[in-house]
């Protein structure tokens, strides 16, 4: 017992005269020395380069830190809250609510390195945060909770796919990816129903085979095949007679729009040019 009393007062002996030692030096230390500058002591506790778009703020971490609470939203504002492009912008417009920037945005990961990495679970628990009130009797309080609920208790078996999680189900796909829908609104606005949020392909879609004639179900023409030039022309061009718009397979393959029945895509005219 004696032992340890005398190697812990030892231990608070050593520390004292430690913190003694830094302080002579400080003391010492002429106030305009590298050593008392706070870009030194910053240099010395980075946890790594910012991004070029940051590089400016190198040395200045209270730019974006608050001591104690670490980087907060309303530092990151005060830089970019009269971005119109981005808050303008129909995919990223909810920037302007969103409330936290940190789970998406990372930085200290290098000059080169882009400072986004998208992630719907957080962006979901952020706008389950955003709807938490003190009032248990508030409608916002009374939705949160019911969400809480739907994903504590929601089987794996009632998910789409194996490609989307509980949180994400939570989120409207169409608020951000409405302009980006190819189907033209034919399959709803649940995008998470088919694809998953850190792609669009689906590896499994097998496109129906060339026999098919239901394009329409899942197609649908541009304007321009509406145009009278279109069956008067274009058509005709190409030697096909459809009866309609709607017949897509008289023209098109099921490889991709481009891929015309007897007539090759040319990149350098940007045109079909029959091969007849």
């Amino acid at each position: 017992m004696a032992k340890k009393k005398k190697s812990k007062k030892k231990s608070i002996l050593i520390t004292a005269i430690t913190i003694g030692v830094l302080i002579v030096v400080w003391l010492v230390t002429p106030g305009d020395a590298a050593f008392k500058q706070v870009n030194t002591w910053q240099r010395m506790t980075s946890p790594g380069a910012l991004s070029a778009a940051h590089a400016s703020l190198e040395n200045n971490c209270a730019a974006c830190h608050t001591p104690v609470t670490g980087a907060e939203a309303a530092n990151c504002i005060a830089c970019h809250a009269n971005d119109k492009s981005l808050l303008q912008n129909q995919a990223t417009s909810f920037h302007a609510n969103v409330g936290s920037c940190k789970e998406c945005h990372l930085e200290h990961q290098g000059r080169d390195q882009r400072t986004l990495e998208m992630d719907h679970v957080a962006l979901a628990e952020l706008g389950l945060r955003q709807l938490k009130s003190n009032d248990p009797d508030s409608e916002s309080e009374r939705v949160r909770q019911s969400f809480a609920v739907l994903m504590k208790h929601m089987p794996d078996a009632a998910l789409p796919h194996s490609r989307v999680v509980r949180e994400e189900l939570l989120l409207n796909c169409t608020t951000c990816h409405e302009t980006e829908d190819p189907h033209v609104g034919y399959f709803g606005d649940n995008c998470a129903t088919c694809h998953a949020t850190n792609r669009w392909n689906i590896p499994e879609y097998i496109h129906p085979p060339a026999a098919s004639l239901d394009c329409v179900q899942c197609h649908k023409a541009p304007p321009s095949h509406y145009m009278p030039m279109f069956m008067s022309m274009c058509a005709k061009m190409l030697g096909k007679s459809p009866k309609s718009v709607s017949q897509c397979y008289v023209c098109h393959m099921i490889t991709g729009w481009n891929d015309m029945k007897g007539a090759a895509w040319h990149k350098k005219s940007m045109s079909h040019i029959p091969s007849r």
